[in-house]
């Protein structure tokens, strides 16, 4: 079917009081994997490549955003493309031609200042190309390598008065909050501030983006989208779900050399963890 855009599932979401599950793909079998899984439980679903990801494939978006694209056609449920964590402006310039319907501009490293007067130029100028553009607020760590950041510490939690502000000033239309996730965790521990999220989504009229999800249990995730949450970010849980299955395989499998033998349990492993993810995320519809 066409590519849907990611602002028209998120406000259907919204509206039903539900989220939108939005996968990061490195590659190809990350991408079956997330449509066969939304496929499965018949729930649209974002397809998200970041720059690190692009970084990974030689600095080129188009090689990984054109099978994304395929396969979003393809799919028998609604697939948008997301251009996640954006820092470069040429990265950000790509988007259009290259299938995505939205980006999320992270200028959250800088200084408030800073941050706002960059976020408002890529606003500026995505708003000009029809893209939908998210932004982040707070410091929820874990990106480039990085040890995830203690979601815990002073400051790090987005404040509500500063996001609002932000909001108005910068005129993003969803923001992505700090309310005690970090990306690149590998164990679902993470706790969120419930009260905080609470009074951000009471204070702010954008959709909230959560980022580091993969750190939640079932029982967070699903608190999370009842607390506001309108679009969940997870990555890391799919490459946690490849990586053990590949490494079961060939543990079990020493004289394996077709990639294909091991690609494919690592793929159906991702099926099954995005199928998971997306009933909570999702729903009980689902």
């Amino acid at each position: 079917m066409p590519l849907a855009t990611t602002g028209d599932l998120i406000a259907r979401a919204a509206a039903a009081r539900s989220a939108v599950a939005a996968f990061n793909v490195i590659t190809l079998e990350h991408i079956e994997a997330v449509v066969a899984g939304a496929e499965s439980v018949r729930t649209p679903v974002v397809l998200q490549v970041s720059e690190n990801a692009v970084k990974f494939r030689y600095g080129r978006l188009l090689p990984l955003a054109r099978a994304a694209v395929a396969a979003a056609e393809a799919a028998a449920v609604p697939v948008a493309l997301h251009l996640d964590h954006v820092q470069s402006d040429g990265l950000l310039r790509q988007a259009p031609d290259a299938g995505f319907s939205s980006v999320m501009y992270d200028a959250s490293r800088l200084p408030y200042p800073e941050n706002l007067a960059a976020t408002r130029a890529a606003a500026d100028w995505a708003h000009a190309q029809g893209l939908w553009i998210e932004a982040e607020l707070g410091e929820v760590g874990g990106k480039n390598g990085e040890a995830p950041l203690d979601a815990h510490a002073p400051g790090a939690r987005t404040d509500p008065a500063e996001a609002r502000a932000f909001v108005a000033d910068s005129a993003v239309d969803a923001l992505a909050v700090a309310v005690g996730t970090s990306h690149a965790m590998t164990t679902r521990t993470a706790a969120l501030d419930h009260d905080l999220l609470k009074e951000l989504s009471g204070t702010l009229d954008v959709p909230l983006v959560l980022h580091g999800s993969s750190g939640l249990s079932d029982g967070e995730l699903a608190a999370a989208v009842a607390g506001g949450i309108a679009k969940v970010n997870v990555g890391t849980a799919l490459n946690i779900a490849m990586t053990g299955a590949i490494r079961q395989y060939l543990a079990s499998h020493p004289d394996a050399v077709d990639s294909r033998r091991y690609l494919t349990v690592g793929r159906e492993a991702m099926v099954r963890t995005v199928a998971a993810l997306m009933r909570v995320i999702t729903g009980p519809t689902a």
